[in-house]
C-alpha cells in the first residue's frame, strides 16, 4: 500500500516528508507542548531525531505500514504531520497528525485530516477509520467531531506520558458514513446586506 505523491486542498499541499523538512520538524515537535498531546514524540526531542523520523516513514510508507504526509502551506512551508496506519488485513486504519504551535487556530489539522481520511475511504477502500486522543486534548476532539467521527467510549489509563498515566478517548468514522456525510449539499451561504443577485 503505497500513498500518492501529493494531496491537495483549498489552502494545504499533503506531500511526503524530505530529509530537508527535518530542520522544521525538529523545531516544532521539540515543543513541550506539541509532545505532550502525542502517544510517542519524545521530550527533549533527541539531535538528529527528525532526521531518523523523516526516514523512517520513507521505509514504512515502503511496506505499507503507514502513510504520512507532510502538512505545508504557503508561505509558511511546513507546518505539521498527518497521517494512516493502515491494518490492511482488516481494512481499517489510524488516523494521527500534529500541528506546530504557531499554526495552531487555522484549521490546519482539520483540513488535512479531511483529505486523508477521503483518500483512505476512496483510495484506500478501509471500511473504518479511528483516532485515538488524551482526553485532555479539546483540539482534537473538535477535528474529528467535525469530520463526524463518532465517540466510541474511554480508554483508562491507555498512556504513559511525562511521568503520569492519562486516559484517552476512540472516535472513528466508518465508510457509509463517510459517504452520507460526502454526499450531503454544502450549506447554502448566507447573502450579505446589499449584495445583489
Amino acid at each position: 500500500m503505497k500513498g500518492p505523491a501529493t494531496l491537495c486542498t483549498a489552502r494545504l499541499l499533503l506531500r511526503p516528508f524530505a530529509p530537508s523538512d527535518a530542520t522544521e520538524v525538529h523545531r516544532y515537535v521539540s515543543d513541550r507542548d506539541v509532545a505532550a498531546m502525542t502517544a510517542s514524540i519524545p521530550h527533549p526531542y533527541p539531535d538528529g531525531g527528525a532526521v531518523t523520523w523523516i526516514e523512517q516513514q520513507a521505509r514504512a510508507a515502503a511496506r505499507g505500514e503507514s502513510i504520512v504526509f507532510a502538512v505545508t502551506a504557503l508561505p509558511q512551508g511546513v507546518v505539521g504531520a498527518v497521517g494512516l496506519h493502515p491494518e490492511t488485513a482488516h481494512a481499517k486504519a489510524e488516523l494521527g497528525y500534529w500541528i506546530g504551535k504557531p499554526h495552531w487556530r487555522h484549521g490546519y489539522a482539520t483540513e488535512a485530516a479531511q483529505a486523508v481520511v477521503r483518500f483512505g475511504f476512496e483510495e484506500l477502500h478501509l471500511e473504518r477509520i479511528h483516532a485515538r486522543f488524551m482526553t485532555r486534548n479539546e483540539a482534537s476532539r473538535r477535528v474529528l467531531q467535525k469530520l463526524g467521527f463518532t465517540r466510541e467510549g474511554l480508554l483508562r489509563r491507555d498512556l504513559f506520558r511525562f511521568g503520569e498515566f492519562v486516559d484517552c478517548e476512540l472516535w472513528s468514522l466508518l465508510r457509509e458514513e463517510f459517504a452520507a456525510r460526502a454526499a450531503k449539499p454544502a450549506p447554502a451561504r448566507r447573502r450579505s446586506r446589499g449584495s445583489v443577485k
